[in-house]
């Protein structure tokens, strides 16, 4: 049994609980609610928990070791000619027995053993399955019964409900934690294996970025460079045109549409504005690519100016039409949520709209307005398509935003593109820079508090 049926087996029952909870409730106070501790709904609710989350309980944790169990048992009934191999040829034998019971291999020359493995694997899964759902069934079905039996008037059962709701809360907050500090640390273990082999100083400091090392020390090219200052260079570059593009527009769209649309005007541009937002990255990659550089390259040549065929200014220009939705959408928000006693203080003392929005209104929000501003600055810092489309792959140290450049976030996926073996700079190479990248995103983050604290005292 698939174990989304079973999901939809416990869901029933809970809902099956939860009417047979209430109804008990009901009989216990005999149809008076006055007398019950809580709604009658709570113990539904209560009962409801007792059946599904102990089964759940058990069924993740099934499904979390269900796999290696069954491995290592179908190991263990190998042949013992099979089983003395090493870890790494062992582990291809367990892949082509889970793709024989996929049905994904593709080798026409497949060994009885194996076959054997395979159906054994099979029949395993089909007892994992009977018992899990057994189990789970029985489990919901014990919990449900406990928990209608302890049901009665004094009980308090909206406590223990809001008790459920904060563990779960609790939980939710701490895989967060967990998730954040756990991508953190495996960046971090990578970018010091790659410490190790190249000086942080010359990784932060160099000027030429060239990762293509040799896999024989006798090629050419045997020691690669891993300057990074080139491609810092150019997330900036295009990232500081692309703010330059966004800001000003999002950031007027938002005032306009807040201050100035009528509501008539205002229910169709704002929906305009964030279709731009749903627009996939890689349509945004063509247009910079094939309308916007070429129209560039040409006013570039009119004007007697070298303009490579991917440059900066296409990526950033292209990436600041992307970005607008983030700064506009937000900052209305923002706006919108300033009280209008402030408005109509300002109003009172004399002063007109604009000077009101000005010296009131954008002051009021700019904690909230930074905050889009910086957001948007990070989707501008962690965009890549465009990138590759528009800018190309080149690591130039420039500041000119006609010359082609390239980012961090490019470089990360052409490090990681096909197979890779771990234990080379170029590939660790691509942790240094995820890690360079958190950082620059944990100061973004500070800076957005400060500011958020600073004028929040101000204005509230």
């Amino acid at each position: 049994m698939h174990t989304l049926t079973l999901v939809v087996i416990l869901f029933l029952l809970s809902a099956v609980s939860f009417y047979f909870g209430r109804r008990r409730a009901l009989v216990v106070s005999s149809g008076n609610v006055r007398d019950l501790n809580s709604l009658p709904g709570y113990y539904g609710i209560y009962t409801a928990l007792w059946c599904g989350i102990p089964a759940l309980v058990v069924l993740v944790i099934w499904q979390i070791f269900e796999s290696t169990i069954i491995t290592n048992m179908v190991i263990s009934a190998l042949p013992t000619e099979i089983t003395p191999l090493t870890t790494q040829k062992l582990g291809l034998i367990v892949n082509d027995i889970r793709n024989l019971v996929n049905g994904s291999i593709v080798s026409s020359n497949i060994s009885p053993e194996l076959e054997t493995a395979a159906s054994h694997y099979r029949e395993l899964q089909k007892i994992s399955e009977g018992a899990l759902f057994i189990v789970a069934i029985i489990l919901g079905l014990i919990g449900a019964a406990y928990a209608w039996l302890r049901i009665h008037q004094q009980q308090r059962t909206r406590n223990k409900i809001e008790n459920v709701i904060l563990i779960f809360l609790i939980i939710c907050s701490l895989i967060a934690i967990f998730t954040t500090l756990g991508i953190v640390l495996s960046v971090m273990f990578e970018a010091i294996r790659f410490f190790q082999v190249v000086p942080i100083t010359d990784f932060l400091f160099g000027v030429e970025w060239s990762p293509q090392t040799a896999i024989r020390f006798d090629q050419v090219g045997s020691s690669g460079a891993f300057g990074a200052i080139p491609l810092f260079t150019g997330t900036m570059l295009i990232s500081a045109i692309a703010m330059i593009i966004a800001v000003p527009i999002g950031l007027m769209s938002a005032i306009y549409l807040a201050e100035y649309a009528s509501p008539r005007i205002r229910t169709l541009i704002k929906p305009l504005l964030e279709i731009l937002a749903g627009i996939p990255t890689v349509v945004y990659g063509f247009f910079a690519a094939l309308t916007v550089a070429p129209i560039i390259r040409g006013w570039g040549e009119s004007l007697g100016l070298d303009v490579a065929s991917e440059s900066a200014l296409a990526a950033g220009f292209v990436m600041g039409i992307m970005i607008i939705p983030f700064v506009s959408s937000l900052s209305d928000d923002v706006i919108n949520s300033v009280p209008q006693s402030l408005r109509d203080g300002a109003y009172g003392l004399g002063a007109t709209q604009s000077e009101a929005i000005r010296k009131v209104i954008i002051p009021a929000a700019l904690p909230g307005i930074v905050g889009a501003v910086l957001l948007a600055a990070s989707r501008a810092i962690g965009e890549t398509m465009i990138v590759v489309m528009a800018a190309g792959l080149a690591a130039n140290l420039t500041a000119n935003p006609l010359e082609s450049v390239t980012t961090v976030t490019v470089q990360i996926v052409t490090l990681l593109v096909g197979d890779q073996e771990f234990d080379s700079p170029k590939t660790l190479a691509a942790f240094a820079l995820g890690l360079v990248l958190f950082v620059i995103t944990l100061i973004l983050n500070m800076i957005a508090l400060y500011v958020t604290r600073r004028f929040r005292e101000q204005y509230d």
